[in-house]
């Protein structure tokens, strides 16, 4: 008996999205399936999995055709989607993730394809990445114990077109060739509502990868094949899902893979599966620990070796051959072991908190530091007892060397190209906006709204045969040459103004340029892509996180450190230039503890604006240097310009303001 209701009429396609605090990318993909749908006899499900991120607010606002199903928790992926489909009424069911983009004639393509292979159970498609770069995933075998060994253990990396280590993403099969595969990716998976009626729903065991393996497996289990079919395209930004160097991904991925061979391996052959899964856990957390570990130590590391083996070398030469003539040098225990190492460390503290070890790392703060940290050390200098006080030309070489390796060891990562370095103070985003006049000029304005700083806009028409505007580059065909004449390093389409066929078309065409790509989809406020496979999808949107950034909260937290240890240490003094001094005194040691920080939100009963980040609250806010009283509204305004305008002066400024009031 069909385990779904008998229904009166069914449409041809039933869309199922799962959404958890994507608000932007499934706006997008949205879009995108709007207009997919045209002409075709469907629907479309968004089962929320208790976001906070105000997508529920955008769905109703902007897609009030879609069905909309909230849960009160995240009750995981196979679950929400099994919701959605056992009252969905489509021929054809398509599980497709909210971080993608669909062609415009990517659901009638592959309908037809179905239609006309009533063998096919299910179906799926040709992904790119955010730069238009094939994702292997698209079409995959079945991980058996070998399979699995082989991906394991990076012999499908190192012959990836091979018939017998390739098994995992089927390296052997052309990219362009329709050809029946063992599994489908979760990210788009069409199915036959028939095929779910004898094989089943997803498996609810799965919370979190693994149930698209078994679905599919389920699928060819019941007598149908699934097909990969590269005659249409998606774009995969593959956002929340690809910290692969995450332990927790680590865990949930080999654990679904260990649940799917307990499930349909025979006992002896579930056992060595799980052998080898449970091997994989361990030995990948292992590099995954590694991987994170290293990540953020590399280079402080690279400093202190660097560092004091100058320092080392410079100490030993001046005391043997200036200071001790040749006869001797300076004695060890002190300089060497105590001097030497504490000055490293005001180096390194000094450089880290001028936003020398932010990714991308940079010459500018990293040498700064050092300056700042050679002020601390000749302070120390005067301080230190006789005995302990050698040469200050030290000191002065120690300066250069420190401000010299770190100045080659980043120059160098900046040559080599390596994601984590930077030249200059700021990054060169340089962009061409491709659309036409009203979308472009409103494209412009948000990037000027946000926090990256472009610095150059250059605008394109969409259409070769297009008039081109005196304050327009060119048209689309001569792309290619504005990226090299103008130094171009991200693309914009108005999403608009250009089908979604043609951007996949151009990303695919013009990725080998190195650039990076966004879509600006219509009437919203944010502008999305993705650099890589391997990071989240990179969004632009009226900025209000400035106030989150990395070096943001460290400043902050030092301000609110300084200000209220100095406060504490000179109390007495202060006493008579504050209005309230025993309140300042207790203020002091709240925001010591890290309770609170010295400037805040203002608070407000607005519950519709836009989320801000979070952050401590405040002693005090930007409302509290404002004569009168505010609304609501006043108040949400200033928070909102606070957090997106936030620097360090502004909380210095309301601190000094208040603290001095009489």
């Amino acid at each position: 008996m069909c385990i779904f209701a008998v229904l009166t009429a069914m449409m041809k396609l039933s869309v199922v999205i799962v959404n958890y605090n994507v608000e932007h990318f499934l706006e997008q993909c949205l879009y995108s399936v709007r207009r997919a749908m045209q002409g075709i006899e469907g629907e479309v499900f968004v089962v929320d999995n208790n976001s906070v991120d105000g997508s529920l607010k955008m769905l109703a606002a902007k897609f009030p055709e879609v069905k909309v199903i909230a849960n009160k928790d995240n009750v995981g992926f196979a679950k929400a989607n099994n919701q959605a489909i056992r009252i969905s009424t489509g021929e054809y069911v398509l599980l497709l993730n909210p971080d993608t983009v669909v062609e415009d004639d990517t659901f009638s393509k592959c309908i037809a394809f179905m239609d006309s292979h009533p063998d096919a159970g299910g179906l799926g498609v040709k992904m790119v990445d955010g730069k238009g770069q094939f994702l292997p995933e698209s079409k995959r075998g079945l991980p058996t114990p070998m399979t699995a060994f082989y991906k394991i253990f990076g012999l499908s990396k190192l012959f990836p077109h091979s018939k017998r280590f390739s098994k995992y993403h089927l390296g052997y099969l052309p990219e362009d060739e329709v050809n029946p595969v063992d599994i489908l990716a979760g990210a788009y998976m069409l199915m036959r509502r028939e095929t779910l009626d004898k094989c089943g729903l997803l498996d609810e065991t799965f919370f979190m990868y693994g149930e698209d393996i078994d679905l599919s497996y389920r699928i060819t289990l019941a007598g149908y094949k699934n097909y990969y079919f590269p005659e249409t395209r998606i774009i995969h930004y593959k956002g929340e899902s690809t910290k692969k160097t995450s332990v927790n991904y680590v865990l949930v991925f080999y654990k679904a893979m260990e649940i799917f061979a307990e499930k349909h391996f025979a006992k002896k052959r579930a056992r060595l599966f799980s052998f080898f899964i449970n091997f994989a856990i361990y030995f990948r957390a292992f590099l995954a620990l590694m991987s994170q570990f290293l990540g953020k130590v590399y280079m402080p590391l690279t400093d202190v070796v660097l560092g004091y083996s100058g320092l080392a070398a410079i100490n030993y030469f001046w005391g043997h051959y200036m200071i001790y003539d040749g006869v001797g040098s300076y004695p060890i225990t002190p300089l060497f072991t105590i001097i030497l190492p504490i000055y490293m460390l005001i180096w390194l503290m000094t450089a880290y908190f001028t936003g020398g070890y932010d990714k991308p790392y940079r010459i500018y703060p990293a040498v700064g530091g050092i300056m700042v940290g050679s002020l601390l050390i000749l302070i120390l200098y005067a301080l230190l007892p006789a005995d302990l006080r050698f040469s200050r030309a030290l000191i002065l070489f120690g300066t250069i060397w420190m401000a010299l390796q770190m100045t080659l060891s980043r120059a160098l990562g900046y040559i080599l190209k390596l994601s984590d370095f930077q030249y200059g103070r700021n990054a060169k985003k340089r962009f061409l906006v491709i659309g036409n006049s009203d979308e472009t000029k409103r494209v412009e304005q948000l990037l000027k709204s946000t926090s990256i700083k472009p610095d150059f806009i250059g605008l394109v028409v969409p259409n070769n045969g297009l008039e081109i505007p005196d304050n327009y580059l060119g048209n689309i065909a001569q792309v290619p040459d504005m990226v090299g004449i103008y130094k171009i390093t991200e693309i914009i389409f108005c999403s608009k103004d250009i089908t979604h066929q043609e951007i996949i078309d151009k990303m695919v065409e013009w990725h080998a340029n190195d650039l990076d790509y966004k879509i600006a989809p219509v009437d919203t406020l944010s502008i999305i892509g993705s650099n890589s496979i391997n990071t989240r999808g990179d969004l632009y949107t009226v900025d209000i996180r400035t106030i989150n950034t990395v070096p943001n909260r460290r400043k902050k937290r030092l301000l609110d450190f300084s200000v209220s240890l100095f406060g504490i240490i000179f109390w007495i003094f202060a006493a008579w230039f504050i209005k309230k001094p025993l309140k300042f005194l207790g203020d002091c040691f709240r925001v010591l503890f890290g309770g609170y920080s010295w400037v805040g939100y203002c608070p407000t009963n607005v519950t519709d604006g836009q989320r801000l980040p979070e952050i401590k609250k405040g002693i005090y806010n930007p409302a509290s240097i404002v004569t009168g009283e505010l609304d609501d509204e006043a108040r949400n305004r200033l928070n909102v310009m606070y957090a997106r305008d936030y620097t360090i002066l502004k909380d210095f400024n309301i601190l000094f303001r208040v603290l001095l009031k009489r």
